[in-house]
């Protein structure tokens, strides 16, 4: 059980997740991949907007705080159907679903999704992080959390909270993966 307190009064040595789904789906992500534009596609004079796609690329590669090798996309706790960008209002939505019902980890990884948007996007967003309705036992004490300002802040002040989240960020920005590397020509 996750404890009510907010997130920068919970020791990270009371993070203990072992066992508590430790036989997880994992899925087939291939699907959610956006084509690659040649160097002759892009246009530097054209202002593209922000769509849900590079929304969905910034926090699919997430590491999983219980499974450190698998990302938030293939447990499926992020889709790309549950993200929502809207340029006009400057508002970002995205519904994540834990892997079970009870999953002690959910403030932690909306908490993560928060920091990794909140550190790529413009100041402009009103970032809306939550978990997908009826997927948790403690949906609502864990959305009250996410959507608090000052809890939000607090936590990003703990140390040993920060280093736990900054764990599941690790390697994970697909923008850019699948381009070809930039040789050095001299």
């Amino acid at each position: 059980k996750f404890p009510s307190c907010p997130p920068s009064r919970i020791a990270v040595d009371e993070m203990d997740f072992t066992g508590l789904n430790s036989n997880p789906v994992v899925f087939d992500t291939s699907a959610n991949v956006r084509k690659a534009l040649s160097l002759e596609e892009e246009d530097d004079e054209v202002i593209d907007e922000v769509d849900t796609m590079e929304i969905f690329d910034l926090i699919r590669d997430i590491k999983d705080p219980e499974h450190e090798d698998l990302t938030l996309e293939a447990l499926n706790v992020l889709r790309l159907s549950n993200v929502t960008c809207d340029n006009a209002k400057n508002r970002i939505h995205v519904f994540f679903t834990p892997t079970v019902p009870h999953c002690s980890a959910s403030t932690l990884i909306g908490l993560s999704i928060r920091v990794k948007l909140l550190r790529s996007l413009p100041a402009r967003f009103k970032i809306d992080v939550a978990i997908t309705p009826g997927a948790h036992m403690q949906e609502a004490q864990v959305n009250k959390q996410l959507a608090d300002k000052e809890r939000v802040a607090a936590a990003l002040e703990n140390g040993s909270l920060i280093d736990v989240v900054h764990k599941c960020l690790q390697d994970g920005n697909r923008i850019g993966a699948d381009a070809p590397p930039i040789s050095s020509a001299a």
